[in-house]
């Protein structure tokens, strides 16, 4: 028997993102809550619209942010065009090269 998800959209976020991009480190964190007393959250019954996601991967290896960022938002781009789909999306990116050195840095801290 199929059991049936009660977070699907962030289901499908890591589906598609382990898929596309081999993640080293993802992480999806849903702040849906702190958004639902925003005007244009009101009436709306989705509690999975916004999403914080941090993810390293190598396919983001010589590419800026913004490039980065597309890769994400073209992944996404059905569910954050659909009615009740993700209304935010904030993202961090990184490389395993540049987690590695954000680790070394806190480490030494």
């Amino acid at each position: 028997m199929a059991s049936t998800s009660t977070t699907p959209v962030e289901d499908l976020i890591r589906e598609k993102m382990t898929t596309a991009f081999s993640p080293s480190t993802l992480i999806i964190r849903n702040d849906s809550h702190l958004h639902a007393h925003h005007a244009a959250m009101r009436g709306a019954t989705s509690k999975e619209t916004h999403f914080h996601v941090t993810i390293t991967s190598p396919s983001f290896q010589s590419k800026p942010q913004p490039a980065r960022h597309r890769m994400v938002y073209a992944l996404l781009k059905e569910e954050m065009s659909q009615e009740g789909g993700i209304h935010a999306l904030q993202l961090k990116t990184k490389t395993p090269e540049e987690e590695q050195r954000e680790k070394e840095r806190q480490a030494q801290a």
